[in-house]
């Protein structure tokens, strides 16, 4: 299409030309099966929704999750989408979300009319095809999602999830419960002929098992500080010196108590803080609860300066970077209220020594509380942190307890404690005290009940 002929499409009517069939987002999805059936979940970045539904959804907060169900199980089964977002949308709902305005496109093509006047007779054209694209997009939302309905053994079943927008890693939760049917004498008629198969299948039907299989997807949607692939490779490809408890314990006494500046010559806050797992397990016990970081550009320092002004959210905020092994973090996660100038901030270093063959992450958590004005920074204003740092230390370790992804826990003596009295100073001049021990986190693949170890 020529660029005058798009122009006079756009000045005249309202173009709607989605993409149904691309599937490059394809490229990236992974696939994991459980019991016989195979689940295979992709993730389109904002360019690619756009593509395929023709609006940019990330715009209108929406992310599409395109799931595929093959059942080579013996029992029916049922895709709960709320275990993929609690705030999922319906497909005509977010649709209706991404709908030209009918208000929208009458008030612009009636600022162009005052100019060019006799364009205003061409309004209802404008109005009549901005009908037809929303008719066009229920439709598509409609055909392109997965719908919510029993899986029967040898079926397969694939579509979209419209779930709510998140950007760098998104973990998707693919629960899909094993049903069993009844008829309507055995039922009764207060029950649905659908019921849980823990309550009414046979001993003859135990093989019916419910299906839990949890996905860490990477979306390339933000510039992250760090590089999900690259880390990945790191990690698996770093030779690091392998033992026991008790060597883990005497390697950790050797790693610095506070962090520092790139020079090395400044101490920082203390390391208290000690996650022992793979990258993949990390990741799924963080983020839905916590997010990456954005890497520090022109557009994030931006981005940052504006939210720190106007005291707005920015999810993915940069953090300055701190120093441990000799370099800056190898990935920083954040917690933030509704305003960048409250968050919780962690910084994780890959250890050049490992657990019995589970790589070990040390690192440093603090929580700032407000902002305040200081010379030791080139824009005079720094965040003002939580001065007593255990708190958000021993926050990590019940954020991980509450999602079941604690295998074992404990504490250990790093430092001698620093008191309110005499509290030690960050780089920044912030006060701070702890009681000198680190928590030590062994992370569990799966959900289930932790241990607690003395360490001292």
């Amino acid at each position: 299409m020529s660029y005058f002929t798009n122009l006079m499409e756009r000045l005249f009517t309202t173009p709607y030309h989605p993409q149904a069939e691309y599937h490059g987002y394809m490229s990236r999805a992974e696939t994991r099966t459980q019991d016989g059936v195979e689940v295979t979940v992709a993730v389109p970045d904002a360019q690619e929704g756009r593509r395929i539904f023709g609006i940019p959804l990330a715009g209108k907060g929406l992310q599409p999750v395109w799931v595929r169900v093959k059942n080579g199980s013996q029992s029916v089964l049922r895709a709960q989408f709320l275990t993929i977002d609690p705030r999922y949308f319906p497909p005509l709902e977010a649709a209706a979300r991404c709908h030209f305005s009918i208000v929208k496109r009458i008030s612009t093509f009636g600022v162009v009319g005052w100019v060019f006047a006799p364009m205003l007779l061409l309004m209802p054209l404008k109005l009549l095809t901005a009908h037809w694209a929303n008719q066009r997009m229920d439709t598509l939302f409609q055909d392109q999602s997965l719908h919510r309905r029993p899986i029967a053994p040898g079926e397969t079943v694939e579509g979209f999830i419209y779930t709510s927008l998140d950007s760098g890693t998104k973990i998707i939760r693919i629960y899909l419960m094993a049903i069993s049917q009844v008829n309507h004498d055995e039922a009764g008629p207060l029950y649905s002929s659908m019921v849980r198969s823990e309550s009414l299948v046979s001993d003859a039907d135990s093989s019916s098992r419910d299906i839990d299989l949890t996905f860490s997807m990477p979306v390339p949607n933000l510039a992250l500080d760090y590089e999900h692939q690259e880390l990945l490779n790191r990690v698996k490809a770093a030779p690091r010196e392998d033992g026991d408890i008790d060597h883990l314990i005497e390697q950790l006494k050797l790693v610095s108590t506070v962090v520092s500046n790139q020079s090395g010559r400044g101490t920082g806050d203390p390391v208290n803080l000690v996650i022992i797992g793979s990258f993949e397990t990390l990741l799924l016990s963080f983020i839905g609860r916590w997010d990456e970081t954005e890497a520090i550009t022109l557009a994030t320092c931006w981005k940052t300066a504006k939210a720190f002004l106007l005291g707005e959210e920015y999810r993915y905020s940069p953090v300055s970077p701190l120093f441990l092994f000799g370099r800056s973090q190898d990935i920083a996660l954040q917690q933030i209220r509704n305003s960048i100038n409250v968050r919780m901030h962690l910084r994780l270093w890959l250890a050049p020594f490992q657990l019995k063959d589970q790589p070990v992450w040390v690192g440093q958590v603090s929580r700032d509380i407000g902002v305040r004005f200081t010379t030791k920074v080139w824009n005079l204003t720094t965040h003002r942190i939580d001065p007593d740092v255990d708190e958000a230390r021993d926050y990590v370790l019940e954020d991980l307890l509450d999602v079941e992804r604690v295998e074992a826990a404990g504490h250990m003596v790093a430092t001698p404690p620093v008191t309110r009295a005499a509290p030690h100073h960050n780089l920044t001049g912030d006060p701070y005290y702890t009681d000198g021990k680190r928590v030590v986190i062994l992370l569990a693949q799966s959900p289930g009940r932790p241990r607690f170890i003395d360490w001292t």
